[in-house]
């Protein structure tokens, strides 16, 4: 009888988890917390781990909670599509009201732990879950332009590491943010191509034309195009204290490269298989992008 108790005593544990890590899609949030590490080590002059443990556990608290409030918004739109009708609110498993309080104690929690570091980061913090939850999330029905207001909540953690390192918002934190900006567009619209079907049972609205054509992909490429110039311009030491060297911006430039080749393929191709190596390709490439400059920085 112990062991029966002991199981199931696990077993819900394990459950619980699980709807935790789906409601604030963990993978996600931990590539933010990723994000704002890398811009930390940016920024820092000397590392303190306990501002490092902070701003991972506040980041991933608000990213959570902006996830968690985002499911909540879109219960109804989520059980319409295969991709989604299994997420603990569709499917039952939580309660709105838990979700609430689940999403509005990570938010309290991550922004204190932010605040702790500095008032500027806590703040940032706080409107990237306003942006996210408050804007973004209801324009997704209404229009496109719903990615180009997503993309500043989604461009703040790189910055917010350098803020939190610092205690200052300057050219380099601009810089941080324009980078992951852009990078955002062609990233996103891949996902939007893949999943058009699906957002359309949900009368979501993500690729730029509505539609999956060449106009849409144009644009994506536009964006990545400025992505390549702004991610290799500290190379001219005209952003502040973050610069890179000459062999730096060469390796980020040919990345840029290949990110841009696969959205030229989709371009040609207009297929989903096109679309998912650009979006595999855009997710590598931020991902040693940042941690090139990390290199670079422990280079000097």
């Amino acid at each position: 009888m112990q062991s029966l108790k002991t199981a199931t005593r696990d077993n819900f544990f394990i459950v619980t988890l699980n709807n935790l890590k789906q409601l604030t899609k963990i993978r996600l949030s931990l590539s933010v917390v990723f994000s704002s590490i890398a811009g930390y080590l940016l920024g820092a002059t000397q590392i303190h781990f306990t501002t490092m443990i902070m701003l991972g556990l506040g980041g991933y608290f608000v990213v959570g909670a902006s996830n968690a409030y985002n499911q909540i918004i879109e219960r109804d739109l989520d059980a319409l599509m295969k991709r989604t009708k299994n997420r603990p609110l569709p499917s039952g498993k939580i309660s709105v009201k838990l979700a609430f309080w689940i999403a509005t104690l990570m938010t309290l929690t991550g922004i204190a732990m932010l605040y702790t570091i500095n008032p500027i980061t806590a703040m940032f913090g706080a409107i990237s879950v306003f942006l996210y939850t408050c804007v973004y999330t209801p324009l997704k029905t209404i229009t496109p332009l719903s990615v180009f207001v997503g993309a500043f909540p989604g461009a703040i953690p790189f910055m917010l590491g350098w803020i939190a390192a610092t205690g200052s918002f300057g050219v380099e934190a601009a810089t941080l943010f324009i980078i992951q900006f852009f990078w955002q567009f062609p990233h996103f619209w891949a996902i939007g191509w893949v999943l058009d079907d699906d957002y359309k049972k949900a009368g979501f609205k993500l690729l730029p034309t509505g539609k999956k054509d060449k106009t849409a992909i144009l644009q994506a490429i536009i964006y990545t195009i400025w992505m390549i110039i702004v991610s290799v311009i500290p190379v001219f030491k005209i952003t502040g204290d973050f610069y890179i060297y000459t062999t730096t911006a060469l390796v980020i430039g040919f990345l840029g490269l290949i990110m841009l080749y696969f959205s030229i393929r989709l371009y040609q191709l207009k297929t989903n298989k096109a679309a998912r190596r650009l979006m595999l390709a855009s997710v590598t490439y931020i991902s040693l992008v940042q941690m090139i400059y990390v290199i670079d920085k422990f280079a000097h």
